[in-house]
């Protein structure tokens, strides 16, 4: 568990998955990341149908000075 209090912006990167080398600002070290991708959808899907396709990243807690790293979860929904 940590026990360092972080507060403010810090620069993460992405590792692996559809979103490797993906930069961002995050803010209180977040355990999980979300990244959605749209899909596209049959022109016969009620209207306002959308579909996205889900990936989530986890935090690699070994690294604790930025850029922090979160890395893909294969086994993600």
């Amino acid at each position: 568990m940590e026990t360092t209090e972080v507060t403010g912006w810090e620069y993460a990167v992405l590792e692996g998955g559809p979103a490797d080398g993906l930069r961002m600002k995050v803010n209180a070290r977040p355990r999980v990341i979300q990244v959605t991708y749209p899909c596209q959808v049959e022109a016969t899907s009620p209207d306002g149908v959308r579909a996205e396709a889900v990936f989530l990243y986890r935090r690699d807690y070994s690294v604790t000075e930025e850029p922090l790293r979160y890395g893909f979860d294969i086994a993600s929904p």
